[in-house]
């Protein structure tokens, strides 16, 4: 029995992909962990730069081969930040990482906003759908009603398991109350204008719960010590056991979870955006039932083409940030994506029959 060429091919891509994203994964933190900060800003940039110029090739190219050609660049690339931190670092390559480094921390608010506005995209999408399953008959609006229930009482169960950590200051005790004070009342004013249902406002309140959880979670706190990756090469087996330890052990993973659904929204936000523009269309589908001539089209083949540059700008930035500066950041994310939520629910004129039939009450 002989295996397909395109099956094959096809397995290598995605194992190509998958060990890209992995050494990214683990060579970032190694780095930071058993060099310096510096030597960390180096490698980030170096990849950065890899990212960029891939991107551009596939963009220009298209090759699937570039999947497997690009596999032994992020070790190369590893060995290159190694050996030049190994002797005394020249003065160009300081300013260069120190330039780099402000530049993630400027970068931050446009994480931030991408990150909420992604969020909200997303929400709003669902509710949308879940408008559409509501004339397909009872069945499906009892189910979406029990769904969202559900969904509320998570993010309840969720905000009030991590409230100890979470608000840990008067001050983010505070900000705690005002943001789901803030909930209540947008969601109340949707209802009251029918500019919104429960699909969005529990997507949202999932949402606010998924960011206070964050704010409690201090990697610091959660990390043993003795789980440190040495930098020292006495010999292969312990280097490897090290490593291992170092992988399943002091990965950050409130980084990896922020990362990880960062990259999510902004890929399904990706995919949403083409049906979306501030045009008038014949239809739902566009123009010609297709979306070639949208201008969100030209934006979402950009990101997704661009998506591994995306990648490693966004853990850059996250593993640079402590404790202090995620929660400062997750608390601006709220309120951004509130205020946000706050401006659609008073701009849209959406009062069609379907949101008429979605009731609350």
């Amino acid at each position: 029995m002989s295996v397909s060429p395109w099956i094959l091919w096809s397995a290598l891509s995605h194992t190509a992909r998958l060990s890209t994203a992995l050494q990214i994964l683990i060579f970032l933190p190694l780095t930071l962990v058993t060099l310096s900060k510096p030597a960390f800003l180096l490698l980030s940039l170096l990849l950065t730069v890899h990212a960029a110029i891939h991107g551009t090739m596939i963009l220009c190219w298209g090759s699937p081969a570039l999947s497997l050609l690009q596999v032994p660049m992020h070790p190369f690339l590893l060995l290159v930040c190694f050996n030049a931190f190994s002797t005394s670092v020249p003065s160009w390559l300081g300013i260069a990482t120190s330039v780099w480094g402000t530049i993630l921390t400027y970068m931050g608010p446009l994480f931030i906003a991408l990150e909420g506005l992604s969020s909200l995209v997303v929400v709003q999408k669902l509710g949308q759908q879940g408008k559409k399953l509501v004339e397909e008959g009872e069945i499906y609006q009892f189910g979406l009603l029990i769904a969202s229930a559900g969904t509320y009482v998570a993010s309840a169960w969720w905000i009030v398991n991590a409230y100890p950590a979470a608000a840990s200051s008067p001050l983010s005790s505070t900000f705690l109350g005002v943001a789901i004070t803030a909930l209540l009342f947008l969601t109340f004013i949707g209802f009251f204008l029918r500019r919104t249902n429960i699909i969005e406002s529990s997507g949202l309140a999932l949402f606010m719960a998924y960011n206070v959880w964050l704010c409690g979670f201090d990697q610091e706190l959660s990390s043993d010590p003795s789980y440190s990756y040495v930098p020292l090469l006495p010999n292969l087996i312990p280097h490897l056991q090290t490593l291992l330890n170092f992988v399943t052990n002091t990965l950050p993973k409130p980084v990896l979870v922020a990362l990880l659904y960062r990259l999510t929204v902004l890929q399904l936000a990706s995919k949403i955006l083409p049906g979306i523009g501030a045009d008038s269309w014949d239809d739902e589908d566009g123009v010609d039932n297709g979306w070639e001539d949208r201008p969100t089209l030209t934006l979402t083949r950009i990101l997704l083409t661009y998506r591994q540059l995306i990648f490693v700008t966004v853990y850059s930035h996250l593993l640079l940030l402590d404790h202090s500066s995620q929660v400062w950041w997750r608390w601006i994310n709220i309120f951004f994506t509130l205020v946000m939520w706050s401006i659609e629910l008073l701009v849209s004129t959406e009062d069609d029959a379907v949101s008429k039939e979605w009731k609350v009450d």
